[in-house]
């Protein structure tokens, strides 16, 4: 994960499992604002610049999958094994209420729908906290699912622990496995999902049509584009300080 400051990007990264660091519970912004860094934020980041190293918010490059167990709105529970049979696994956090899903969920059934004959599978997750949209509850995904009869199976992780495990930004954020269960992508899916009509580029068939043709993912890291995880007892507008920008 790179936080970008001032035309500086600072690599953020380590060698041995996650590890939290007690950052203040400050706006998403202020990481990667030099200027806005309370002095203990400034002295942990010069720390990394002196050789110790720290875990970003989200999932690194070449890291694998973290495994989760959560009910879906077909009634079943699903862990991560499950899909083990899948040349490509996409996982990607979404909700019912964001208007980037809601404006790009057609686009995502295409690429399912493309990509699902090439052994690709998609998962979608809820992390959103129902106490800052009731919409996003169990409920509201099962009407919604029924509904639109989405090419993908739909999971509820109301804990939140498996958007922590992730490092889920936004949604919708897409995360791409390949065979060993190893990222090789995470970010937006396309350049404009709140308004499919204004869509230029599609980052995420482009980075499975590169893996699946052998050939090295040109882009592997971009931004998520959409509304911010609605984390359990936060402002909705809040993010954890740890989670900079991906580029």
């Amino acid at each position: 994960m790179m936080c970008s400051s001032g035309g500086t990007t600072r690599l953020i990264s380590t060698d041995s499992g996650r590890r939290t660091l007690d950052f203040p519970q400050r706006p998403y912004p202020d990481l990667c604002n030099p200027s806005k860094r309370p002095h203990r934020q400034r002295r942990m980041l010069g720390e990394l610049e002196k050789g110790v190293r720290i875990m970003a918010f989200t999932l690194q490059l070449g890291r694998q999958a973290p495994n989760f167990r959560l009910p879906a709105t077909d009634g079943k529970t699903y862990e991560l094994s499950d899909f083990d049979d899948a040349e490509v696994l996409v996982v990607f956090f979404t909700c019912n209420h964001c208007p980037y899903v809601i404006g790009s969920d057609e686009v995502t059934r295409q690429t399912v729908e493309k990509f699902a004959p090439r052994g690709v599978k998609f998962v979608g997750i809820n992390s959103n906290s129902e106490s800052t949209y009731a919409e996003d509850d169990f409920e509201h995904m099962v009407a919604r699912m029924n509904e639109h009869k989405f090419p993908w199976l739909y999971l509820y992780d109301e804990p939140q622990e498996v958007a922590k495990a992730y490092g889920a930004l936004r949604t919708p954020h897409f995360f791409v496995f390949d065979r060993d269960r190893r990222l090789i992508y995470t970010g937006r899916s396309v350049d404009n999902p709140r308004d499919a009509a204004r869509i230029r580029a599609n980052d995420l068939e482009r980075a499975l049509a590169e893996h699946l043709a052998g050939k090295p993912i040109s882009v592997p890291l971009t931004n998520p584009i959409g509304c911010n995880v609605k984390w359990e007892g936060k402002d909705p507008h809040w993010m954890p300080v740890e989670a900079c920008d991906l580029v």
